[in-house]
């Protein structure tokens, strides 16, 4: 079990505490309690985001990209797909914490998206990814973000995300922006209906393969 401890004004903080890590949860003068572990005073890194998923109403991926070594195979990676899909998709909340990882996601209609950072990391970072993320989407496909017409238009996915993330450090999170580079990054011409669905089919075909392996 995990000690979950809000502090600061509001309660607007939250810590936390996993087990067997060996964070000790004393009370303070005041009656609350505070975590006493160097390891909740990281130091800031650039490399916020772990991993960027998208999964189908039955938990199956549709898109997924590791920036490290978490999960170093692809077998591990689906067993995590699985058990946070099984975790979240009948929840309303946004935030998660599973496997030791911050875990912010949202829905839309057959879709699920995910933006995974460490334990200690900013939950406002990675909902700012995943907003980022599901807006870009969401004026590329002209509002219709459901499982088909985004596996119709994975070219403009796949060049989303790598405007929005790179290595696992985070480049952008204006949504405008990113629509405007994938543009320019795919015929040079402002996004249109047709820039986006026209994905050349050699693009298309090793996208399948790679889904597939």
């Amino acid at each position: 079990m995990e000690a979950l401890i809000l502090v600061g004004a509001g309660a607007a903080e939250v810590l936390r505490c996993p087990e067997g890590s060996g964070v000790g949860v004393q009370p303070d003068w005041e009656g609350s309690n505070t975590c006493t572990h160097s390891d909740l005073h990281q130091e800031p890194s650039l490399y916020t985001v772990k991993a960027i998923l998208i999964l189908d109403n039955d938990g199956d991926r549709l898109f997924a990209k590791y920036y490290d070594d978490t999960y170093p195979s692809v077998k591990e990676q689906k067993a995590f797909e699985k058990n946070i899909f099984n975790k979240t998709h009948r929840t309303d909340s946004e935030i998660a914490l599973l496997e030791g990882l911050t875990v912010v996601y949202k829905s839309s209609i057959d879709l699920y998206f995910y933006v995974i950072g460490s334990s200690y990391e900013n939950e406002l970072m990675l909902m700012a990814v995943l907003n980022c993320l599901f807006d870009s989407l969401s004026q590329m496909l002209r509002k219709n973000v459901e499982k088909r017409a985004l596996l119709e238009n994975m070219e403009g996915l796949f060049l989303a995300v790598d405007e929005i993330v790179d290595g696992g450090v985070i480049l952008e999170s204006d949504p405008q922006q990113v629509v405007h580079r994938v543009a320019l990054r795919g015929e040079d011409v402002p996004l249109t209906e047709q820039t986006v669905s026209q994905v050349l089919q050699s693009a298309k075909e090793q996208i399948k393969w790679s889904l597939l392996r």
